[in-house]
């Protein structure tokens, strides 16, 4: 009702006012997406159902068989850069680089943090080879392969980003990812991280915009699915360019496919083996 002094013909101005955020509701039981923190903050997401996976995909003995060349280059730079670099003998320079391996991930993590040594030195040294499109081994068809796969691809590795590259450039498949996670990426305030590191996974997710939900890691090393399915994403153990030994032991409790082939990950997603596992 209008004060008694104003006419009817006659308007009040009012301030106006600041509109609150719409508020989205969610279905019951469907929270928004969790990018690499519980925290709340994200905006809405689609259900599980429909939304697209996002492969997280290792690089050696996953996209190529490193077991036959690469490999057995990689360990033998690093032994005998630790050798030339700490002055110690061939069998302490290779204990030194298996035991930081197991320890840390990587046997850089352990170099940096017991020893001084130019870390990108070391990366750079290592991972360099001339011939690398020789040494290079990959199933057939793997560009046609990952291109038919729905969804991101991200490259997930603790090698150095050029090597990564290289390798990727080499096999053709550069182009079918969205960005290249190498260990430098992973290093947060003068400390080197990798694989399979909680916080480093939870800060590349996050950037990336990945919901755990929505992630399928590819892997060919048992303790990285081990580490990262307890945070929630979908984990993948790929045998195939595995030493038969190391592909023996069966299904561990932790991985929920086991292939031997990339050519298997559209038949996972299809029998609902990979089927989303979102929080509610």
């Amino acid at each position: 009702m209008l004060p008694p002094h104003l006419t009817p013909t006659m308007t009040v101005s009012r301030p106006h006012a600041r509109r609150r955020p719409r508020r989205v509701a969610h279905a019951p039981g469907v929270r928004g997406p969790d990018y690499g923190a519980p925290s709340g903050r994200t905006p809405a997401a689609r259900s599980p159902a429909s939304r697209s996976p996002v492969w997280l995909f290792d690089l050696d003995n996953t996209l190529h068989c490193a077991s036959r060349a690469i490999f057995p280059a990689i360990n033998r730079g690093m032994t005998q850069y630790i050798v030339d670099t700490l002055g110690v003998s061939q069998d302490v320079a290779n204990h030194l680089r298996t035991s930081y391996t197991h320890r840390y991930g990587a046997a850089l993590l352990g170099l940096t943090r017991h020893h001084r040594i130019d870390a990108h030195d070391f990366l750079k040294v290592v991972h360099t080879f001339d011939d690398l499109h020789t040494m290079l081994h990959a199933e057939r068809g793997l560009a046609r392969t990952l291109a038919a796969l729905p969804g991101r691809k991200i490259v997930l590795t603790n090698g150095p980003t050029d090597y990564a590259h290289a390798v990727l450039a080499a096999l053709g498949i550069e182009r079918l990812f969205e960005r290249v996670v190498a260990i430098e990426h992973m290093r947060t305030r003068e400390r080197w991280r990798a694989k399979p590191d909680p916080a480093m996974l939870r800060k590349t997710l996050r950037d990336a915009r990945v919901a755990f939900a929505d992630a399928i890691l590819v892997e060919d090393t048992r303790g990285h699915l081990k580490r990262y399915r307890r945070l929630g994403i979908r984990t993948v153990w790929i045998t195939g360019h595995l030493p038969t030994r190391m592909a023996r032991d069966g299904r561990p409790h932790y991985v929920d496919h086991c292939v031997r082939s990339l050519k298997s990950l559209g038949r996972g997603l299809q029998s609902g083996a990979l089927r989303s596992r979102a929080r509610t």
